[in-house]
């Protein structure tokens, strides 16, 4: 299973370097000294923080030429910091979720041992009873990603299909994820990861982020459905007598 990393800012391309020249190449220079300050940490915070790569994302939806790093780790980054979620690091790991999960076979849960993916929160709850350590960490993590992203990106279909067809509702996904994403950061390998500090947040401010994500639904981008298992992954019904504090 793969462990998300809060790394989309070490992962931007050509494009992305030729696009921030383009909106900021009057208050920093030709792209040789673009590159220099964004070899620089603490530079290249200040010069991803600056409204008007925001603006030029929104502004320029149908012609954009960067990478899904970028464009998501901009978008994040601005509408986490509207909603008072200042760490770099969190905006980070989220848009870095976002990126993978909006490739449909990177959202599923795949178990060493298991013949097929875990499409359901049941399954993924029931399969924490049997898992090794390593295994449940993962497990716990995913369930926690992949409620976050849900609720996130499509709080409106998780509404619809509560009111008229008896599926989870949002509370159960905030709950659900919260409780995975404290157990998680507890666990030994948040601290191997580096992902401790993280994972305390989102399990902390779980409705906070899920909001933010939901600005950026409704205003910023979208993932094309009839590509996407949604159906599959909406479908997260606990198995009778299980717990989202499991």
């Amino acid at each position: 299973m793969k462990m998300i990393q809060p790394n989309c800012r070490v992962q931007f391309a050509a494009e992305d370097i030729d696009f921030i020249v383009s909106v900021l190449g009057s208050k920093l220079g030709n792209a040789e000294c673009l590159i220099s300050l964004l070899a620089d940490e603490e530079s290249r915070d200040l010069i991803l923080d600056d409204e008007a790569l925001l603006h030029a994302l929104l502004e320029r939806r149908s012609c954009l030429r960067v990478s899904t790093h970028f464009y998501f780790y901009v978008l994040v980054r601005h509408v986490f910091l509207r909603s008072d979620i200042k760490d770099r690091a969190v905006a980070d790991y989220v848009a870095e979720l976002l990126a993978e999960f909006a490739r449909t076979e990177h959202a599923r849960c795949v178990v060493p041992g298991q013949p097929n993916p875990l499409d359901y929160f049941f399954e993924m709850l029931a399969a924490l009873q049997t898992a090794d350590d390593r295994t449940s960490f993962h497990i716990r993590v995913h369930i926690g990603n992949q409620s976050l992203f849900l609720s996130g990106v499509f709080p409106e279909r998780i509404r619809v299909r509560a009111e008229k067809r008896g599926f989870p509702d949002l509370k159960y996904y905030e709950a659900l994820g919260r409780s995975q994403y404290r157990a998680a950061s507890d666990h030994r390998l948040a601290q191997r990861y580096e992902l401790t500090n993280i994972l305390s947040t989102l399990s902390e401010r779980f409705e906070a982020t899920r909001l933010a994500l939901n600005e950026v639904s409704d205003r910023l981008f979208s993932v094309g459905e009839p590509n996407y298992a949604l159906d599959a992954l909406l479908a997260a019904k606990p198995a009778e007598g299980s717990s989202s504090e499991s």
